[in-house]
């Protein structure tokens, strides 16, 4: 199957239920692959998000530099090159977190157009209304209402958003709830063993439900399931 293939059925999944799957199937730890719950959707009704991310650092909030986005236009040139879907994972760098803008609808339409379909930054962002007429995703720390010079550096260049690592060619997957990059060792297989994380949940939560299991039996009955679909 190809990437983009895999890409495609993976934007059908819940970001929770990619991530419980993914912590029966890889060894990867769980801290190395979902974010912190400060980056959240400011678009919540465009998700779910999946591409291949493109990342860099910018700073947006220190007073007295002077503008260069030249890094960014390269990214962006980068982002139309390419195959896959793009998503954008933004490290906020500035000297004033608090203040960081690192875009607006402008800079989403030029990334849009290119083949990127969201953002991921621990910065702020703002113009929802015009991400939404686009549509293009935003998970952020929130909304800040303007910025100083924006720079741009380390495009391309492994970056920490949420608490963990990102990067170059990372798979991201995000919706209302949260962003996760989902391990290369197990990016093939997981549409499929997600499909079987579906059917499992919803057997399991019919146990949970039941008033006539004790509820000591209940993780019994649980594990049982496990076992039935090679969990």
């Amino acid at each position: 199957m190809s990437l983009i293939q895999t890409l495609n059925r993976l934007i059908e999944y819940d970001t929770a239920l990619l991530a419980n799957t993914i912590g029966f199937i890889d060894p990867t730890p769980p801290e190395e692959f979902y974010m912190s719950g400060a980056i959240q959707s400011v678009t919540p009704s465009l998700g779910p998000s999946v591409g291949v991310a493109v990342t860099c650092k910018l700073d947006s909030s220190t007073p007295g530099k002077q503008p260069d986005l030249s890094g960014f236009w390269e990214m962006v040139d980068h982002i139309d090159k390419m195959e896959e879907p793009a998503v954008w994972v933004c490290e906020a760098a500035g000297s004033r977190p608090e203040h960081e803008c690192v875009f607006g609808d402008g800079m989403a339409k030029a990334l849009h157009v290119a083949g990127c379909s969201a953002l991921v930054t621990n910065g702020g962002v703002r113009d929802i209304p015009g991400l939404m007429s686009i549509p293009f995703a935003a998970y952020a720390r929130g909304l800040t209402i303007h910025h100083c010079a924006l720079t741009v550096s380390g495009v391309n260049e492994p970056v920490q958003v949420g608490g963990i690592r990102v990067n170059p060619g990372d798979v991201i997957h995000a919706n209302n709830e949260g962003v996760i990059k989902i391990p290369a060792s197990c990016l093939q297989i997981l549409p499929e063993k997600a499909g079987q994380m579906v059917i499992f949940e919803k057997e399991a939560h019919e146990i949970m439900r039941r008033p006539d299991l004790p509820p000591l039996e209940k993780p019994k009955e649980t594990a049982r399931l496990l076992k039935k679909f090679g969990f």
